[in-house]
């Protein structure tokens, strides 16, 4: 079976990485309680992060190593299209050369990280377009966000471009800022 060729922004691989491995992370919180416990909370995903190496072989090798490492240095996301796995908005953060370079062969390797927050961020603002989010309008026209497993105040705030501190303060019924449940309400607007 011929797979695609993998891309990123709009560089297409002349053949796909040897080995290509996928971690997914998650953040846990442990809050210490009285009597010696701990509460978890889960923070949700962090992001997932993709590594991989290969070669490029012939008299181009050198100048194809050449092409991907100028696409390392374009700033910003963009998407990563592998020929299985699914296609994700990533940064490219590592890219190394695996052995003194040589015109004919060029190994390499690479890493790239997809944040969920970002991609939590799109889907948020997506929802809001729309008027489907765990927000209502409360009275005098706020605007009160319904938390979700693994949400944190200062992931809220950023979601909806709010200061931390502001958010804060218009939450007084909020005793512990690092501490919120899913089910309670926090007034964002």
């Amino acid at each position: 079976m011929k797979l695609a060729a993998m891309r990123y922004k709009d560089y297409v691989w002349p053949h796909n990485p040897r080995t290509y491995t996928i971690d997914y992370e998650r953040s846990v919180a442990a809050q210490k309680v009285p009597f010696g416990r701990y509460h978890l909370q889960d923070l949700g995903l962090t992001r997932r992060v993709m590594k991989g190496e290969g070669e490029f072989v012939g008299p181009e090798a050198y100048e194809e190593f050449k092409k991907l490492a100028s696409v390392f240095y374009l700033s910003g996301p963009g998407p990563l299209v592998h020929p299985v796995w699914q296609a994700a908005e990533v940064y490219f953060v590592e890219l190394s050369l695996r052995q003194e370079p040589r015109a004919d062969y060029v190994s390499y390797a690479f890493t790239f990280w997809e944040s969920s927050t970002q991609t939590d961020t799109a889907i948020r603002r997506e929802e809001l377009a729309a008027g489907e989010s765990g927000t209502t309008g409360a009275g005098g026209g706020g605007l009160v966000h319904t938390v979700a497993a693994g949400e944190t105040l200062w992931g809220i705030a950023r979601d909806y471009g709010v200061e931390l501190t502001e958010l804060i303060s218009r939450n007084p019924q909020i005793k512990n800022p690092n501490l919120i449940l899913p089910g309670e309400q926090v007034t964002v607007g």
